[in-house]
């Protein structure tokens, strides 16, 4: 495709070719060297387009969780600081992952017409009617009663689509772009470039990756895992790179997961948050995050409490009688031997010092998980 260079009053002063809807970065230097003096290219240095410096190729999943209510969106790309802007998400409203040439409008307006009572597809639709650039977007939507949506722009990069599980609507989408797998009692749409694909509960989308391979992994994975949205998110983003993942290679994850009140002490609705700004295996990386992040932001599991036994206590108090470390007074000042009052005070006092505030009790008991940590991180003397 060729752009016309027009200089003061209108004048032309020649053409460049398009790639993919960017100039040609050799052509565009070369033209910038006819219009301007010698003097000027050295003193300013040539930058991207705005939109092009907000390319975020990448495959994502947004999801419900029928069983919790919790929305989230996970994502993986060769691009720094994604968090920045592909997930959105708001409690009891919906889930928005905006990629591609990403818009961030999707999310921005997305939401609060889902909150509004638009569906995910209607949602999508509303914001993408006065896009002006929507063919290089891809986005993905799911609102709080289910409903997904997924879309994918035609000037997209190879491979680019989206998958979603089959809706009541599944039969109706078919067309050149939009394929129906029908495996037992599993059903899933997949749309290529410039299909919208509706259904229920996910939608997984991903340009600039190896094949529909991805997408596919993505989905099943979801479909297949359990526990918590989180672990089932980060199962899906593990199965998609496994299944190619994005074909330049990895750089930068993020996983966001909200629930009422589902934040820290239940002040806000951010269950989980985490961002991997750049890192040689972000997934790797943000799995070792989401693990910490559950030690230290999840209450504990009601089947992972013991008995805080005669055991329990001689391996926890020598650690109270040395730390903190570096302070005077310790925890405990002398052996007491037994889960007794003061015994309890004195692990309180120390698990909050070591940040598992929320896993923090007085009955008598211990969450596992944490008498584990607090081991590994305090080895015996």
């Amino acid at each position: 495709m060729r752009t016309t260079v027009k200089g003061e009053g209108g004048r032309v002063k020649g053409t460049c070719r398009r790639t993919r809807g960017l100039l040609h970065p050799s052509l565009f230097t070369l033209h910038l060297a006819v219009l301007l003096p010698a003097g000027v290219l050295a003193q300013q240095p040539l930058t991207i387009p705005d939109h092009g410096q907000r390319l975020a190729h990448t495959y994502s999943l947004v999801a419900w969780d029928s069983a919790t209510g919790d929305l989230g969106v996970v994502v993986q790309s060769k691009f720094p600081n994604v968090r920045g802007l592909v997930p959105w998400a708001e409690a009891g409203v919906g889930a928005v992952a905006t990629q591609s040439l990403s818009n961030t409008q999707f999310g921005e307006k997305g939401l609060p017409l889902m909150k509004a009572g638009a569906t995910a597809e209607q949602a999508m639709r509303q914001v993408m009617s006065s896009d002006t650039m929507l063919q290089d977007r891809q986005v993905g939507m799911v609102d709080a009663r289910g409903n997904s949506a997924s879309f994918t722009g035609r000037r997209t990069f190879d491979w680019a689509g989206g998958r979603v599980a089959c809706g009541r609507a599944a039969a109706a989408t078919v067309s050149d772009s939009v394929r129906i797998d029908r495996r037992g009692r599993s059903c899933q749409v997949t749309g290529g470039k410039g299909a919208m694909i509706v259904g229920r509960h996910y939608a997984a989308q991903g340009n600039i990756i190896v094949s529909d391979q991805t997408v596919k992994n993505m989905a099943d994975a979801f479909e297949q895992s359990s526990g918590d949205l989180s672990t089932r998110l980060l199962a899906a983003l593990k199965a998609g790179q496994a299944g190619g993942g994005d074909k330049r290679g990895m750089q930068s994850a993020a996983m966001l997961v909200v629930r009422k009140n589902g934040g820290y002490l239940g002040l806000n609705d951010r269950l989980v948050d985490i961002s991997v700004y750049d890192a040689p295996d972000p997934i790797a990386e943000l799995e070792r995050l989401l693990t910490l992040h559950k030690l230290h932001f999840f209450p504990s599991d009601p089947a992972d409490l013991v008995a805080i036994s005669p055991d329990v206590v001689r391996q926890l108090e020598p650690i109270l009688l040395r730390e903190p470390a570096g302070q005077r007074e310790k925890w405990l000042a002398a052996p007491v031997g037994t889960a007794n009052q003061q015994f309890l005070e004195a692990l309180r006092n120390f698990m909050y010092w070591e940040n598992y505030d929320v896993r923090v009790r007085m009955d008598g008991k211990i969450d596992r998980v944490v008498l584990a940590d607090i081991l590994s991180k305090h080895p015996s003397k």
